[in-house]
């Protein structure tokens, strides 16, 4: 395939940040762009120099000059766009998380397995090029055996109303970043580690105007080795996205800091514009993070995704990997209303 056409579905933050990370791949071309509001289809549109926009989905699923479309879209829309997209026989890239609950991954998963086509989980922090880096030294045997994984995703809370809502989303923190911070521990452990059991808590300390969900929460992970990992989330954490992983092992340590560790400083009394993503402040210290889709994976994955219906090969990220995770996560609210440990069902 020269030149794989893109739909992308979706005109809000995370559409943004695939379109920063596409700017940077080669051998694609974006063909049009979805979005449920006229307004914001035909703005992103224009602003990205996409050459179609449109709100009619069925029209543009039916087409048959896209070799791929991409999900950018709330919670609530993934399952019945991905069915739809599944039902055409269309190659698909979903953001994370893959489904609101278990069953609705599971249904995702099976109906795309069934389509023939190609399905990815864009789960950005497995291609972080800091993360990619860490797994390396492990499968080189620089740590020994990975005993135990710490990650921490947190952050102010969502950009939009609408994360939330946890009807629409699936859950709070937990659901949001602890996605994020699950595929990290599998991916650092190998993925044939399976989770086996997990403790959760969480509660809501600070947004109680704002949702019914957990602001904050914990999550431990026990893996089939023994092995743990330990993920905690937070939506009221000032000062911008704090995005770090530790990874101990027998022999060793490897530790990825994203927005802490950044390769800037300023102290500015004025603006200092855009900082990192969800930057609480932009006077005083600051640590601006440059190229964000970088950083984040954004880039990476969109190319590998690229590169994989160009080459017709599977993604190492598929929606197998998005229901696992939502099981996972499932369990976690379990554990999270029961207080105890609770065995991950697959």
């Amino acid at each position: 395939m020269s030149e794989v056409s893109i739909a992308l579905l979706g005109s809000g933050f995370v559409a943004e940040f695939y379109m920063q990370g596409l700017a940077n791949v080669h051998g694609h071309r974006v063909m049009a762009n979805y979005s449920r509001a006229e307004a914001r289809a035909k703005n992103f549109a224009e602003r990205w120099s996409i050459p179609e926009w449109t709100t009619d989905l069925a029209k543009l699923v039916s087409r048959t000059d896209i070799d791929l479309y991409i999900i950018a879209l709330p919670n609530e829309a993934h399952l019945p766009v991905s069915l739809d997209l599944s039902r055409a026989g269309k190659n698909q890239v979903c953001t994370k998380p893959l489904g609101r609950t278990r069953e609705e991954a599971k249904a995702m998963l099976e109906a795309a397995v069934r389509s023939g086509a190609t399905h990815g989980y864009a789960e950005t922090e497995v291609f972080a090029p800091c993360v990619v880096k860490a797994r390396q030294m492990i499968e080189q045997g620089g740590i020994g055996r990975v005993l135990w994984v710490r990650s921490r995703e947190s952050h102010s809370g969502p950009h939009s109303p609408h994360f939330w809502d946890v009807d629409k989303t699936g859950g709070g923190a937990l659901n949001d970043l602890g996605c994020h911070c699950i595929e990290a521990a599998r991916y650092f452990f190998g993925k044939q580690d399976k989770i086996v059991e997990v403790m959760a808590w969480g509660a809501r300390l600070v947004h109680h105007d704002k949702t019914q969900g957990e602001d904050n929460a914990l999550l431990v992970l026990k893996f089939s080795s023994g092995g743990i990992g330990h993920c905690e989330l937070s939506w009221t954490t000032k000062g911008g996205l704090d995005l770090r992983n530790e990874i101990h092992g027998s022999d060793g340590s490897v530790f990825t800091d994203v927005t802490r560790g950044t390769p800037i400083a300023a102290f500015t009394t004025g603006s200092a514009g855009y900082v990192v993503e969800k930057a609480d402040s932009d006077v005083g210290w600051t640590r601006p993070l440059p190229e964000e889709a970088f950083a984040y994976g954004y880039q990476a994955e969109m190319r590998h995704f690229v590169e994989c219906v160009s080459g017709r090969a599977t993604p190492r990220e598929t929606y197998e990997d998005g229901y696992v995770v939502n099981c996972v996560l499932d369990a976690g609210y379990e554990s999270m209303r029961s207080g105890k440990w609770v065995r991950v069902e697959y």
